[in-house]
């Protein structure tokens, strides 16, 4: 009798086969038996008490590696859940695939365990899905989601597996027969050359420019042109501003870098080039008054439709590495530079030495109880003291995250990951875990609003229990912003007793909560506190909570974001 092969373990060789070597999820009814198999057949399993910080550590880990990861949940509300993970990868273009379970085929429509039409609840947030209706599709349907997850404008892409399919078995050699012809037809979407008049217009405004400035984001970080950006920079002498995740990729204290002088940069920029980050909210749309009303862009984006959104003045499609590497050859050819002296290079470094002296001055106090600035300042030099290779950062909440975006320094490619493109809070723990598993070599520093570490505090109990080099440091301030916060009129009603929506349990000592898993828990509210507790943490490179004690009134409601609540 012919050797069978089981649905659980095709999956798992297709997986392989396809690149995937990491796995997140919660396993159950009908997927625990994939998870297992999966294991077995070498890919490592990560495994969360929910799917959503699975999912956004799935989707932060093909950001760091370039490659998609899987996400596997169970049918219904595990999919739901999921779907954190899959629109959070959609808002970020980060590579992601999810894989779930669904109900039996025959029993579709009558009400069985955890059914949903799952094809359905992903479509918004996905590039590609297909339900597999026979074990023979496996292979195939495994090959296009892994695939068409990293192609072009990266994004998540869904295959769901019927509890009936995933009970199957076919014959060892018409399985490996499918997964040689799946592999054999593997199409990954062609990355288009631009054009050379193209990139001659594009070169041509830059050279004319009076004021130039280079943009670049997350896309360049994900792309991997740091080294080509880096030679852009430094060949044409043009100031340079990241988005709040492409800091890295050149470092903070570049002499070019125009982070501090940000207002000034984009409001006075007459040519803005625009490497693998969006014109979007988080760049004011590119629009007045933020920006000139005669700024001129260039945009380098993978995604064809990006580019058309935004009309500029010259749009070069394709991969952001590829495309800037064709414009220093270019330039290479007919050099120019502006120069140290340059009256535009000369007014951004100006601006920013007095913006960062201000910024210093405020720094240089010691705050006690501690407002964001002080313990903010033990953090960024106790990073810089690490040295190379440095930690990836990992930074959520709202005056936390503004604050340390301005605080703390980033001097290496992709070692910051934040709320991104959609603002997500909840992030913090499942991005931790993916830094920690795609770079093992690296610590990990989360720094977190109390109310951002509350969406997923119980992955603590995850980086014990596969003892993660993990610090998460929690800014507690006791709320949402800082707790009550309230004016006395607005405290009124049958209801007036109970906490503010706002209103965190006073004093919480989350640095307990790890410690009841076997980790380690500090609670901080004085400098020489925080310093002993990072320098003990940090040396030990073992899963640990510091629990910081801010002043509940230090920040300001919403961060920098006031005027959209």
């Amino acid at each position: 009798m012919a050797e069978q092969i089981d649905c659980n373990l095709l999956v798992a060789k297709a997986l392989t086969l396809a690149g995937v070597t990491h796995m997140f999820g919660v396993v159950g009814i009908p997927v625990t038996s994939l998870a297992n198999r999966s294991v077995a057949s070498g890919v490592r399993f990560i495994a969360f008490h929910n799917e959503q910080s699975a999912g956004y550590a799935a989707s932060a880990f093909g950001y760091l590696t370039h490659r998609p990861a899987v996400l596997l949940t169970v049918s219904g509300p595990g999919a739901v859940h999921g779907l954190a993970g899959l629109s959070n990868a959609a808002a970020n273009a980060w590579p992601l695939v999810m894989i779930s379970g669904s109900c039996n085929q025959f029993d579709a429509g009558r009400g069985d365990f955890q059914e949903l039409d799952q094809i359905a609840a992903v479509k918004p947030f996905v590039k590609f899905s297909v339900k597999v209706k026979d074990i023979r599709e496996i292979p195939s349907s495994v090959f296009s989601v892994v695939d068409l997850a990293g192609s072009g404008r990266p994004g998540g892409c869904y295959l769901d597996i019927p509890a009936d399919v995933l009970h199957q078995s076919l014959p060892e050699s018409e399985a490996n027969r499918l997964l040689d012809e799946a592999e054999r037809n593997r199409t990954i979407e062609p990355i288009k050359n631009v054009a050379n008049d193209e990139i001659a217009k594009a070169i041509s405004v830059i050279r004319k420019a009076e004021r130039p400035l280079i943009v670049f984001g997350k896309g360049a970080g994900l792309a991997r042109a740091e080294d080509e950006i880096k030679l852009l920079v430094e060949r044409t002498g043009i100031p340079f501003l990241p988005t709040p995740m492409g800091k890295g990729l050149l470092p903070d204290a570049h002499e070019l870098a125009a982070t501090a002088a940000r207002s000034l940069a984009i409001g006075k920029c007459d040519v803005a080039v625009v490497i693998g980050a969006r014109l979007n909210w988080l760049l004011h749309f590119g629009e007045p008054p933020k920006w000139s009303k005669d700024v001129k862009f260039v945009i380098i984006d993978i995604d064809e439709e990006e580019i058309a959104l935004r009309k500029p003045y010259v749009g070069l499609v394709g991969d952001a590495k590829r495309v800037v590497k064709v414009l220093n050859k270019e330039i290479k050819d007919d050099p120019f530079c502006l120069g140290r002296s340059h009256q535009w290079v000369e007014a951004i470094t100006n601006k920013v030495r007095e913006n960062v002296s201000r910024m210093e001055a405020q720094l240089a106090k010691d705050v006690v109880p501690f407002n964001f600035l002080t313990p903010m300042r033990i953090i960024r030099d106790a990073i810089i003291g690490l040295g190379s290779p440095a930690p990836i950062l990992v930074s959520e909440g709202a005056n936390t995250m503004d604050v340390g975006r301005s605080v703390l320094v980033q001097t290496e490619p992709r070692t910051r990951l934040d709320a991104g493109t959609w603002g997500t809070m909840g992030v913090g723990l499942g991005y931790c875990i993916a830094a920690a598993v795609a770079s093992p070599d690296r610590l990990v520093v989360a720094v977190e609003g109390d109310s951002g570490f509350g969406f997923s505090a119980m992955e603590v109990e995850t980086l014990v229990r596969y003892q993660l080099p993990v610090v998460v440091i929690v800014f507690n301030n006791g709320g949402v912003y800082g707790g009550d916060r309230r004016n006395p009129e607005d405290i009124t009603g049958p209801y007036k007793d109970d906490p503010a929506p706002t209103s965190f349990v006073p004093g919480a000592a989350y640095h307990l909560l790890i410690e009841a898993f076997g980790g380690k828990g500090y609670l901080v509210g004085t400098p020489y506190e925080l310093k002993s507790a990072l320098t003990e943490s940090f040396s030990a490179r073992k899963p640990a909570v510091i629990n910081v004690t801010i002043d509940p009134f230090a920040g300001a409601e919403s961060g920098r974001m006031q005027h959209k609540n």
